[in-house]
């Protein structure tokens, strides 16, 4: 089955969650090609897709909306998981859910949504950026739990396998 992996990262730290996703879908045989949402101009020759955003400010990413905006109907007829990685220390469910999820998994009818703990560097931050996140009181490290995200993603692997007749 050829999966799109498709991931919206400002810092690198949800790509690289991306990346744990597409190797562990390539390691159970599937055919990955992973991509920024801006590089997707359409599903063709996709059966399933991975979209997922870094959170900020409790929403995704520009470039991730948009593309499930521009490609709703694409997404609405292959299977679909979505993914948000935001604030490396706050409860995944309060922080990490950014508003608009809930809506999108209902227009596209996605599968599943699971967000994962972050990466904070404040090397990397703008100005802005580290306003934020001290206002938010959140540590620097990284937080991610590579594991849990393999486990995930077997999970969707075998989600994807055909049924027997």
């Amino acid at each position: 089955m050829r999966i799109l992996v498709t991931i919206a990262s400002r810092h690198g730290g949800t790509w690289g969650i991306g990346e744990v996703v597409a190797d562990t879908l390539r390691e159970r045989g599937h055919d990955v090609v992973m991509r920024a949402p801006e590089d997707v101009a359409d599903l063709a020759g996709i059966d399933a897709v991975v979209l997922g955003s870094a959170v900020y400010v409790a929403h995704w990413m520009p470039s991730a909306r948009e593309l499930a905006d521009r490609l709703e109907d694409e997404l609405s007829a292959v299977p679909v998981w979505l993914l948000s990685s935001g604030l490396a220390t706050q409860p995944a469910n309060a922080a990490n859910s950014p508003h608009e999820t809930a809506a999108l998994m209902h227009r596209i009818g996605a599968r599943g949504h699971r967000s994962f703990h972050g990466r904070l560097d404040r090397s990397v931050l703008s100005f802005t950026e580290r306003a934020t996140i001290s206002a938010a009181r959140a540590r620097e490290g990284d937080h991610r739990d590579m594991v849990a995200v393999a486990h995930w993603a077997g999970q969707i692997a075998d989600a994807l396998l055909p049924v027997p007749a």
